[in-house]
């Protein structure tokens, strides 16, 4: 389990920059951005083989965690978060 903490906290980094760069450049929900970082979470675990030993189910598993830890799950449990993530008002 150590491992694949470990794993998360290296993943989370990875996951965290690029659900930034799909919030800065794609207009969704803020409701389904923890969806989506667990996605992403989920592929970048399972792109991570050359670099890891673990078995693919515990690669899933750390990517899963990063993914959402790097969208606060937590806060959007506690928080209301209507609108979307980009601004589309040119005026």
């Amino acid at each position: 389990m150590q491992l694949v903490l470990a794993f998360a906290s290296t993943l989370a980094v990875v996951v965290l920059a690029l659900v930034q760069l799909v919030k800065t450049t794609v207009n969704v929900p803020k409701n389904i951005l923890p969806l989506i970082g667990l996605a992403v979470g989920l592929l970048i675990g399972a792109a991570a083989y050359p670099f890891s030993d673990l078995e693919l189910v515990l690669r899933l598993w750390a990517g899963g965690l990063a993914g959402l830890s790097a969208t606060g799950l937590f806060e959007l449990a506690l928080k209301d978060r209507p609108g979307t993530t980009k601004d589309n008002d040119i005026t």
